[in-house]
């Protein structure tokens, strides 16, 4: 296969080849699917919850790893294909790693606990940067399963249990031409000094 991790040698990898992503909407809605390409069910797709504290795109790809760790074997290597740097760095880049702080603890510590498993059964797991968008199959097939999962009336909601954040929400007035609006905003303490603001229109007249 002529794309960047086929000729890495990627798909032709010996244990479980898969790829995972995550979409998030402007109304706060995030969805995480994954692809598996030596099972028959190859995908897997799960909507992710506590939006009200504020979306990003890494919550959900965090949670497509999550779902992947879950749907293979924890004797399997496995080699897993992401287009998110973010994640690389949320499993445990780096010497200073820690659940402290992290806004997606309550995922984070599910995922070092599968990846613990694995690594006690001997097995190990391989994750890998492929850049977004540029025709790598396994990841454009991921991206849609994350898309159809906002979307999916049968498609379950994980991860929406609320943290101890005080959450405020409020509106402010935007006015173009003859047309009143209110922008409805949200925001919430984040990590005891910053903010996250989430927006969204709507027309009054």
């Amino acid at each position: 296969m002529g794309t960047e991790i086929g000729k890495l040698g990627g798909y032709g990898f010996r244990g479980t080849v898969t790829a995972g992503d995550g979409s998030n909407q402007k109304g706060g809605e995030m969805g995480a699917g994954y692809l598996n390409l030596r099972k028959q069910r190859k995908w897997q797709q799960s909507k992710v919850g506590r939006e009200e504290e504020g979306s990003s795109s890494n919550r959900p790809e965090l949670a497509a790893f999550l779902l992947v760790l879950r749907g293979t074997p924890v004797t399997k290597p496995m080699l897993y294909l992401c287009d998110n740097q973010a994640l690389l760095k949320a499993v445990g880049e780096g010497g200073k790693a820690t659940l402290v702080g992290a806004p997606d603890a309550d995922i984070l510590l599910d995922a070092i606990e599968e990846l613990r498993k694995g690594t006690t059964a001997g097995s190990v797991t391989f994750l890998v940067k492929a850049k977004a968008h540029r025709g790598e199959p396994a990841n454009e097939e991921a991206d849609i399963q994350a898309d159809k999962a906002m979307s999916g009336k049968d498609v379950p909601t994980e991860w929406h249990n609320r943290t101890n954040q005080a959450v405020f929400t409020w509106q402010e007035p935007r006015q173009k031409g003859g047309t009143v609006s209110y922008e409805d905003r949200k925001s919430h303490l984040y990590r005891g000094n910053a903010f996250r603001v989430s927006q969204q229109k709507r027309v009054l007249w």
